[in-house]
């Protein structure tokens, strides 16, 4: 009786046993060592040390700005109307009186969360149709291109005024212009390492197995791409806090009274000779912020280029 079950099993596994494909998710202590490798890898060297010392900073500002503001965003002051830095005001005021140290503080969370959702919103777009239009080729992958390639050949800015001229300026607009002005760079750094790791055997081992579409391009392509898609984001997400900067100031982005570093400039520029700190503060947030991010991204590439 033994031997019939034996039997019985090897008939229906093909070797005694069920065949199952290996667990290829990383557990919650082994994704936290993998975060503390990249941070000692970022900090040992020095410029990627101090980018990402100061993304960090502007992030923990985000969190807890109003916890640090010592006035509102559009508190006005009149008696203490362009006042330089000071004891009083970090600063100093603009020409209405607002404490500038607040207005940027308080900022740095509307850029940054915008900048860094719809940077998420084009990166969840992107790895899908990266992922697809690689592994399926074809006609698909021909059409979706030439698609992508029309996006691309107009500058993102001048896309995004297109665009924003079309649905009108407001936050969700500018959501949509990054969601919209990425998901093609994306989908192309993504495609391109597909095409790359499609051919190889454990892709083959997992087609021959009957695994699903999906969990072919999420579990088992998907892990490939993750060093490159890496690197990409964080140079998405600093050219989308430039993207965000430069439509508010031109006025068809994020409108008034919103403390938008990009319209902060726009609006200190009509005094600067009076109030020079009202303009330079803010544009220096922005440089500072995406010369961080940019430190990062660098880092990050090195990093993951030694580990594999």
């Amino acid at each position: 009786m033994d031997r019939d079950l034996a039997s019985q099993n090897k008939g229906r596994g093909g070797r005694g046993q069920s065949i199952e494909p290996p667990s290829t998710s990383p557990t919650h202590s082994g994704r936290f060592k993998g975060l503390l490798s990249l941070l000692r890898g970022l900090y040992a060297r020095t410029a990627s040390g101090i980018g990402t010392t100061i993304f960090i900073v502007f992030i923990l500002v985000a969190i807890f700005g109003p916890f640090i503001a010592s006035y509102g965003p559009n508190q006005q002051i009149a008696a203490d109307a362009r006042k330089p830095p000071s004891a009083s005001h970090w600063f100093g005021t603009d020409n209405l009186g607002r404490d500038i140290f607040s207005r940027v503080v308080l900022g740095a969370r509307d850029i940054l969360s915008l900048a860094g959702l719809g940077t998420l919103l084009a990166a969840a777009s992107g790895i899908s149709f990266g992922l697809i239009s690689g592994y399926l080729g074809g006609w698909f992958d021909e059409i979706l291109m030439r698609i992508f390639d029309s996006f691309l050949s107009i500058p993102a800015l001048l896309f995004s005024l297109l665009l924003l001229g079309t649905i009108g300026p407001s936050r969700n607009s500018v959501l949509i212009v990054i969601f919209i002005a990425y998901t093609p760079i994306i989908a192309r750094v993504v495609r391109s390492v597909v095409l790359s790791v499609k051919p190889r055997g454990f892709v083959e081992a997992a087609r021959l197995r009957g695994e699903s579409l999906h969990y072919i391009l999420f579990w088992e392509i998907l892990p490939s791409v993750l060093p490159a898609l890496a690197v990409e984001l964080a140079l998405r997400f600093s050219y989308a806090i430039f993207l965000v900067a430069s439509l508010g100031f031109l006025g068809v982005g994020v409108q008034p009274p919103s403390p938008d570093w990009g319209l902060m400039v726009k609006e200190a520029r009509e005094y600067v000779n009076a109030v020079p700190w009202a303009l330079y503060i803010p544009a220096g947030a922005i440089a500072l912020v995406v010369i961080g991010v940019n430190l990062m991204a660098d880092g990050i590439k090195r990093v993951l280029q030694q580990s594999t």
